[in-house]
């Protein structure tokens, strides 16, 4: 690389370090767990995906185990070469059972699923409309496709119906939507959405990522949750939060859809297969979640202790009541204030993570806080102390 480039990727990346928005990756020297080490100290862990507290739970790694002895390391191959065991379709099935639909299909991540799945179904001829506030990998995976794209402002449904009627004519529209977004910890309007899809034609497909496992009453997700199981087409999801928190992701539909994706959908034909232990592993997880109404019921209780306790306290959060809660660090200084309080609070050894730009919009800086129900009551209210003290401390 020549002495001009070089000069000109570090100028970017200096004004990320002026601009407080530097993201750091803090090794873990531990299990991923409620309580984990990062370097020499210990640490309660409030900002991982784990919901259900299964990242390291005796039987998830106990199946993973023997999978390993078994099935062997990997796969080293795609699955329509000789990548597919009988793990994999097992999996599959459960998978589809457990969201009430036809078929799933298996990716090595849901970015992949979600970035393999519009340039397959969706051409020149459709219609796709986005909520403003998806997940990057709904917004890449819908670049990929030649689709005409709309977009509506987040779970706002009139501006959702205007969409819908712009789309008139197309061959296919789709109403595309996390089931809950994963900054703000906001749950979309599936009744709604589904109304006004059903209205104008549309299809719906829902990035569930942070719902499987553990909303609904059945953990089955913002689907079950707002009783429309049966009126959403597409389910994309992963195995990496909830369901273990390994890797792997999944999209579930119609056989139409699955068999579609099997045939024409480039990540998943060029990508080698989830790894044996990982397939293993996700089915004991789901084994556990399908069963794991106490797990949910605590993750509920923490979660309603910390909003009560923060709000008590005087912090800013956004509104809800999914694990996901971001306190808020508003104004141009806010990212810098929200990482000095992070950096503060993993001295008290409390472990969280300051959002900045471009994860988040300008002046929406925020701590983004995720219960698990592998943390004690006793470790909710030392995260609230810890969030006082760091206040106290860095202004």
């Amino acid at each position: 690389m020549d002495t001009a480039t070089r000069d000109d990727l570090e100028r970017t990346l200096q004004e990320i370090r002026d601009a407080g928005l530097w993201k750091h990756e803090r090794e873990l020297t531990s299990a991923q767990s409620a309580h984990v080490t990062t370097g020499p100290a210990e640490a309660l862990n409030f900002c991982a995906n784990n919901y259900l507290g299964l990242a390291d739970h005796p039987q998830v790694i106990a199946a993973a185990a023997v999978a390993l002895e078994e099935w062997g390391f990997g796969m080293a191959s795609v699955r329509f070469i000789c990548g597919t065991q009988v793990l994999h379709t097992e999996l599959e099935r459960r998978l589809a059972d457990f969201l009430g639909l036809p078929a799933a299909i298996l990716y090595s991540s849901c970015f992949d699923a979600n970035g393999g799945i519009f340039e397959t179904l969706f051409g020149p001829e459709d219609v796709i409309v986005s909520d403003e506030l998806n997940h990057a990998s709904l917004i890449d995976g819908i670049r990929l496709s030649r689709a005409r794209r709309l977009r509506y402002r987040n779970a706002d449904m009139a501006d959702l119906a205007g969409q819908l009627e712009a789309a008139v004519g197309a061959r296919r529209i789709v109403v595309v939507t996390d089931g809950v977004f994963s900054m703000d910890g906001s749950y979309a309007p599936l009744d709604q959405i589904c109304d006004l899809a059903e209205a104008h034609g549309a299809l719906v497909l829902v990035d569930d990522s942070h719902a499987v496992g553990f909303v609904g009453p059945g953990g089955r997700g913002t689907p079950e949750r707002f009783g429309v199981s049966d009126r959403v087409d597409i389910v994309t999801g992963t195995l990496g939060k909830a369901l273990g928190g390994a890797s792997g992701g999944y999209v579930a539909s119609h056989h139409e859809v699955v068999d579609l994706l099997r045939q024409r959908s480039r990540p998943y034909l060029f990508s080698n297969s989830v790894a044996p232990v990982v397939v293993a592993g996700s089915l004991a997880a789901l084994d556990l979640a399908q069963r794991a109404d106490d797990l949910r019921a605590t993750l509920q209780r923490n979660t309603a202790a910390f909003r009560t306790l923060m709000t008590e306290a005087g912090f800013d959060l956004l509104p809800g009541t999914h694990p996901i809660t971001p306190v808020m660090f508003p104004g141009e200084d806010g990212a810098v204030r929200a990482a000095r309080v992070a950096e503060h609070m993993l001295g008290d050894g409390v472990y969280v993570i300051a959002f900045s730009y471009p994860v988040v919009p300008r002046g929406r800086a925020r701590i983004r806080v995720q219960l698990s129900a592998g943390h004690t009551e006793d470790d909710v209210r030392r995260c609230v102390d810890a969030f006082v003290a760091a206040r106290a401390a860095v202004g």
